[in-house]
């Protein structure tokens, strides 16, 4: 039979291997990562193939000889195509007497056609689309007034003052420019805008690359589908209409989206916050690359939406979240370093019992009783074989192994009684009153 004591030392082992488990996995679910999504946010990330998109043009460049000449009788050599604008007076006035030529090409050169560029030892300023390099540096916008400007008009004053600051070794940080003006629209021109959404959700101005509403529209407002204006690279210089806020204002609370060029900008609900926030990321990672490919609006647009999923994913400005399965890891770990601290304790508590041994052990008298009891069923045993005999003897063996094993007093006499019962019934059946344990044990053991 197996002893209560081996089954609590095993019972002891079995907490302390309890309490090396769920310390081991919580730490290693404490591991440090990087999460900006309370969920997968679904907008699409595919990798496009260089050429695939439609952000090349068939632009002919003229060689770098012929370039080379055109920069030698001209300081400003703008070719065919070219959209890059600036302020004349201001970059003028920038120059001063320094010898700088700048060479502005169309956007949408192949990677070839740009290294071709470089050759063109005389070009101290390159612009290809709206990218503006100079010899060692590249000149960007840095905030959303900037990049509005960039891609709504053209306009690269800004980035070109602060390139031509830095080819002339001046320092100091260039002021921040910001030639953007914007205007209401007349109500002809907000007439035939607002008509096409109230019909299709798009309107599509004379000049703009988009064709139709990307199928990300719906996953990046799903409460409610938005309405989307595209119109073309708005002339630079000129005041530009402000249909975002006028169509605000005829369609509340609605989810707005309106184009200039490669420029999107969001209307509607949270805009003040949300639009900010959204802008800054797509132009900010993309800019560059918008700056100098010839990509449809579609392009544009489609990385915008996928930016606004993924904002509204990572659970900003009170959006409601996707639902996100049970995770029983994630709610059992603040426990387990309590569940630990159990199984420490209880592994304690049973180390120091079976070392000091249980409270309450078997009472002082209980082995001289138990000697004098088994020395009773011995002699009994050569005169009878009743079943109350047999009965007694086991009673005694488990009796003695628990008194080895230091097993509380109550448990000892509860089997020490029923073996004195037993034999007590034996002796009865024998008729031998001398053999009752009350008569036996008073006299001592012979």
């Amino acid at each position: 039979m197996t002893s209560v004591i081996q089954r609590l030392h095993r019972l002891r082992w079995a907490f302390l291997a309890a309490a090396v488990v769920m310390i081991v996995v919580f730490l290693f679910a404490q591991r440090q990562t990087v999460d900006v999504s309370y969920a997968q946010s679904p907008s699409g990330k595919a990798a496009v193939t260089e050429g695939s998109a439609g952000e090349l043009t068939d632009t002919d460049l003229p060689s770098v000889a012929e370039l080379t000449g055109m920069l030698e009788r001209d300081r400003v050599v703008r070719l065919p195509g070219s959209i890059a604008h600036w302020d004349e007076k201001l970059v003028t006035d920038a120059i001063g007497d320094a010898d700088i030529r700048i060479l502005v090409t169309p956007p949408g050169l192949t990677k070839q056609q740009q290294d071709r560029l470089r050759e063109v030892e005389n070009a101290t300023i390159r612009i290809v689309g709206t990218k503006t390099g100079g010899t060692l540096y590249s000149g960007v916008a840095d905030d959303n007034a900037g990049w509005r400007a960039q891609f709504a008009t053209g306009d690269v004053t800004g980035p070109l003052i602060a390139l031509i600051a830095s080819e002339r070794d001046q320092d100091g940080t260039p002021p921040d420019i910001d030639l953007l003006r914007w205007r209401a629209p007349t109500a002809a021109e907000l007439a035939p805008v607002v008509a096409d959404l109230r019909a299709d959700r798009l309107h599509l101005a004379q000049g703009a690359t988009l064709e139709s509403i990307p199928d990300r529209a719906d996953t990046a407002f799903p409460d409610r589908s938005p309405l989307i204006a595209a119109f073309p690279q708005q002339p630079f210089g000129q005041p530009v209409p402000e249909y975002g806020a006028a169509l605000a204002g005829e369609f509340p609370d609605t989810p707005i989206v309106v184009m200039y060029g490669s420029w999107a900008e969001y209307h509607g609900p949270d805009a003040e916050s949300f639009s900010e926030v959204v802008a800054a990321g797509v132009y900010s990672r993309f800019g560059e690359r918008l700056a100098a490919y010839a990509y449809p609006q579609a392009n544009a647009l489609g990385v915008y939406l996928d930016k606004v999923t993924d904002v509204r994913y990572a659970g900003l400005f009170d959006r409601p979240l996707p639902y996100q399965p049970f995770d029983p890891l994630r709610v059992a770990l603040p426990a387990l370093p309590w569940l630990f601290a159990f199984c420490v304790l209880v592994f304690l508590g049973l180390s120091v019992r079976s070392v000091v041994g249980p409270r309450g052990g078997p009472p002082r008298a209980a082995p001289a009783r138990l000697a004098g009891l088994t020395t009773l069923a011995i002699e009994m045993s050569g005169l009878s074989h009743d079943p109350a005999l047999v009965r007694a003897i086991t009673k005694l063996e488990e009796a003695r192994a628990s008194v080895v094993d230091n097993l509380p007093g109550r448990h000892v006499r509860r089997l020490l009684d029923g073996a004195e019962s037993e034999l007590d019934t034996a002796a009865r059946e024998l008729g031998r009153a001398d053999y009752r344990p009350v008569n036996y044990l008073a006299g001592g053991v012979a």
